[in-house]
């Protein structure tokens, strides 16, 4: 087979051969100039991701009997980095001998997070929230992950109409999604249904108020279940009672509260035959298993080039027998989703919490796991990145 020679690839063929003196010329006119140490991606990269920050208590105050408003600052850099309104930190302190964190949702905006000011509300209800709420102090330093979760509105995925369920403390990540769009920094529509026993256990009704007072995208509906109080709906968070403010057929559904709510809330709203899109949950740390006599197990970590042996119990997460330990364990959702505690599977059986498993298919062929939802069955050996 003969081919017809082309003038241009002849041309090619010349620019070829003249690459490498090209270059050597280019390279010798070239200046001389140090190259950057810092480029401005990488500066805007740590800005948005820097991963773990120093912070320290600056203000608190009590919002009701059982719920404490914390206010942070960051101590090693002037600001937090922007966030979606909705997302969560994850808070780690020393108690004891443990070493300890637990994720909450941010009720102040990302506005604030540019003025340098964090502001979390823990309610008094488990070992790090007791202490956050009764213990802690101003002036008390902690380590807090940068913002991270999926429950928060996308453009893309949630309608133009957003539903808003909230029980009890679970207002929080709602304060942050009312200020953002009174800020003008979100473009939804937002009803904000809140549900509490008392009127005494409303946090925030104060601001909330003021919020709709000057957001005509806003409105809020409070809903108590054992009294009645002016300007407040009587029993629980039902379709019939959130079809009398809204309508529900193109909306998008935000529930964050205790599991009594959205066992009730799911079952109300399968009358709707939503997608399954349209119902977002915010993820609740894995509890310990009820067992009246759980077993005493032995777990060995690999960390880097150490290697630990620490007792673990069969109710507690394989995540809880490391802090308990004091090992600078990775995590972050502590509901088997996020993946950050990702670690290597070597030995021994476990089970993982029910509804948890958040791991790709890939990583259970592999050998990999969630230690924040998987529960010992036997003695046990995994291998786990250091968090920092």
């Amino acid at each position: 087979m003969k081919f017809k020679r082309q003038i241009f690839g002849f041309m090619d063929m010349l620019r070829f051969k003249k690459m490498v003196p090209t270059r050597r010329k280019m390279l010798a006119e070239g200046p001389n100039t140090p190259l950057p140490k810092e480029y401005r991606t990488n500066v805007l990269a740590k800005k948005l991701h820097p991963g773990y920050m120093q912070v320290e208590l600056t203000a608190a105050r009590f919002l009701t009997d059982t719920i404490r408003e914390l206010t942070f600052k960051r101590i090693d850099t002037s600001e937090f980095p922007f966030f979606r309104a909705g997302q969560y930190v994850s808070l780690q302190m020393k108690i004891g001998d443990s070493l300890v964190s637990r994720p909450y949702s941010i009720v102040s905006t990302p506005r604030q997070a540019l003025a340098n000011e964090l502001v979390l509300a823990v309610e008094n209800a488990g070992f790090v929230s007791g202490y956050l709420n009764k213990t802690a102090k101003v002036g008390d330093r902690f380590v807090m992950t940068e913002p991270s979760g999926e429950f928060h509105y996308e453009t893309l995925r949630d309608s133009h109409h957003i539903v808003c369920i909230a029980g009890g403390s679970g207002i929080t990540p709602f304060m942050s999604m009312a200020g953002s769009l009174a800020d003008g920094d979100e473009s939804y529509s937002m009803t904000l249904f809140y549900g509490a026993r008392t009127a005494a256990q409303l946090a925030y009704k104060a601001e909330l108020d003021a919020l709709v007072a000057r957001c005509k995208e806003l409105e809020v509906v409070y809903v108590l279940s054992d009294e009645e109080q002016p300007g407040c709906e009587k029993g629980f968070v039902s379709v019939e009672l959130m079809k009398k403010y809204t309508d529900l057929t193109n909306s998008t559904f935000f529930l964050c509260g205790p599991q009594a709510m959205y066992d009730f809330i799911e079952k109300e709203l399968t009358s709707l035959n939503l997608p399954q899109k349209a119902v977002h949950h915010d993820a609740a740390c894995c509890s310990d298993l009820s067992m009246e006599h759980p077993g005493n197990f032995k777990l060995t970590v690999h960390m880097r080039d150490e290697v630990y042996v620490i007792p673990a119990k069969a109710n507690e997460t394989l995540l809880t027998a490391m802090e308990r330990a004091g090992l600078n364990a990775p995590n972050k959702c502590r509901a088997g989703v996020c993946g950050f505690c990702h670690s290597k599977w070597l030995s021994g059986s476990y089970r993982v919490a029910e509804d948890r498993d958040g791991r790709r298919e890939a990583d259970r062929k592999f050998g990999f796991i969630h230690p924040c939802v998987t529960y010992p069955l036997e003695d046990m050996e995994i291998d786990v990145p250091p968090a920092y």
